[in-house]
């Protein structure tokens, strides 16, 4: 049985795994976020992840007791062709979510599953239709729920999840973080 590292400070991906009562660890290593320019969108939270995976892989060495999976994942918001990332302000989630508002918008994660000796690397796809959201709905969320770590400065499991959202297309917890399902049928197969 291989012990298993979560590489990711994400308090909404630890507590999905804690949820499917999966025994790991926590470990992160800093890596540069960044993705060559030349690199469709659809494929940017797997090339991150996939380095994220890498680096905690690297800090564990080949010294390790076991030989470790490490979980990395990495979510991207895509609005019109173009990734939006976490906001940098109030005013620039508040301008986020305007953008969002009464539109389609992609929640990718990418997830990369790694031992010294074994790599599995995927992604997946949620459409998430917002309703028209107002100005007071906007400025409530913002300044209540303050979404400064999350892709697309909103999270669905949030009060702007039950009054903003219209539906879905996929995983409702791939728009969390983590498509938890698939991690573990990945998971069985290792």
């Amino acid at each position: 049985m291989h012990s298993i590292i979560l590489a990711s400070q994400s308090p909404r991906r630890k507590s999905l795994l804690e949820q499917a009562e999966l025994v790991f660890t926590v470990k992160t290593a800093h890596t540069d976020e960044s993705y060559p320019d030349e690199l469709e969108v659809e494929h940017v939270p797997e090339f991150i992840a996939g380095n994220k995976a890498l680096a905690v892989l690297e800090s564990v060495g080949k010294n390790a007791k076991s030989d470790p999976v490490i979980i990395a994942a990495d979510t991207v918001v895509i609005l019109d062709g173009k990734i939006i990332g976490k906001p940098n302000d109030k005013d620039d989630a508040k301008a986020i979510l305007k953008r969002l508002s009464g539109k389609m918008h992609k929640v990718i994660t990418g997830v990369v599953m790694q031992s010294a000796e074994r790599k599995v690397s995927f992604k997946d796809v949620t459409y998430v239709y917002f309703q028209d959201l107002t100005a007071q709905q906007i400025d409530h969320y913002v300044e209540k729920y303050n979404p400064m770590d999350k892709a697309g400065a909103y999270a669905i499991q949030e009060w702007i999840g039950l009054v903003g959202i219209k539906k879905i297309d996929g995983d409702f917890y791939n728009v969390m973080g983590l498509p938890i399902t698939r991690v573990l049928k990945e998971l069985n197969a290792f």
